[in-house]
């Protein structure tokens, strides 16, 4: 028997640095200087400062001008009005976009990819376009206008119409929030919940809903967000009348074009409000998206 020399053992390979440690090293660098304050500039010419101005013109009088259009009929007709065609907006996307996103996902059928290309097609052209296309389909000389006029519905320069100019720019808005989130869980669970014996409507509301709650929730905000703030398209189909057909974006601007210091305090005290829910909105998306992440 020969005595053999018993080989050093190799040393242990030493574990990586975190990626949070080696994206701190590189943040130390100069270029990561330059760019963050090129990040930071870009925002605060394009974000920061017209956001400040608007608050700045909003106030310089005083609270009591900004109160007493915040009370006016025009302010408030124009205020009921948008949350009206937004909520309506809201919720039809919200039905479409769960429905469709289980169809997209779970089945397969020709012209699935066509229907998916079709669904993102509102928000690729602009939102004027969308207006003149309802306009030529539903307007008094457009494809169904005459024989809706006939029925006695107005679509064009009313709610109707600016519902569906509303739901056509955000359309896709909750359907990209739902896709992703049904194919990352797969269909396991819901086979197993087939297995013993649950229908359709009990696998949805127990399994379907509560894996795709946050991704609801997100669609939802940012659907609302795009409704409260749609101009173009609404501003095609509505007519702009003040008390009757007259969202804040379109009191904002219609206030602004006139002259007069009054019309441009109503203006910019509207536009504050806008910019108000905004901010309540990115809060609602920031409190979101963690618990969506982690869900």
């Amino acid at each position: 028997m020969t005595d053999t020399l018993a080989r050093p053992a190799a040393p242990a390979p030493q574990p990586a640095p975190p990626a949070r440690v080696r994206r701190a090293r590189r943040r130390t660098g100069p270029v990561a200087w330059v760019l963050r304050v090129v990040a930071l500039l870009y925002v605060l010419g394009l974000v920061a400062l017209p956001v400040a101005s608007v608050v700045q013109h909003t106030f310089a009088d005083g609270l009591a001008p900004v109160l007493e259009v915040l009370t006016s009929e025009d302010f408030l007709a124009a205020a009921r009005l948008t949350a009206q065609v937004a909520g309506i907006a809201v919720v039809l996307n919200t039905v479409f976009g769960v429905g469709m996103g289980i169809l997209l996902v779970r089945y397969r059928f020709p012209g699935r990819r066509l229907l998916s290309a079709v669904i993102d097609l509102p928000v690729s052209i602009s939102p004027v376009v969308v207006g003149v296309a309802l306009i030529l389909v539903y307007g008094t000389t457009g494809w169904f206008g005459p024989a809706l006029q006939d029925a006695g519905v107005r679509v064009i320069f009313s709610v109707p119409g600016m519902v569906m100019a509303t739901v056509l720019v955000s359309l896709p808005l909750v359907l990209r929030e739902i896709v992703p989130t049904l194919e990352e869980a797969g269909i396991e669970q819901e086979q197993a919940a087939q297995s013993l014996g649950a229908n359709a409507w009990q696998r949805f509301w127990r399994v379907t809903l509560p894996t795709i709650r946050w991704a609801v929730a997100y669609g939802v905000v940012l659907s609302l967000a795009r409704s409260l703030g749609e101009f173009g398209a609404v501003r095609v189909v509505s007519g702009s009348v003040a008390g009757e057909s007259q969202t804040l974006t379109l009191f904002v601007n219609d206030s602004y074009q006139e002259f007069g210091p009054d019309a441009q305090r109503a203006a910019f005290a509207a536009a504050f409000v806008l910019m108000a829910v905004a901010v309540v909105l990115i809060v609602v998306i920031a409190a979101l998206r963690p618990r969506e992440e982690t869900s």
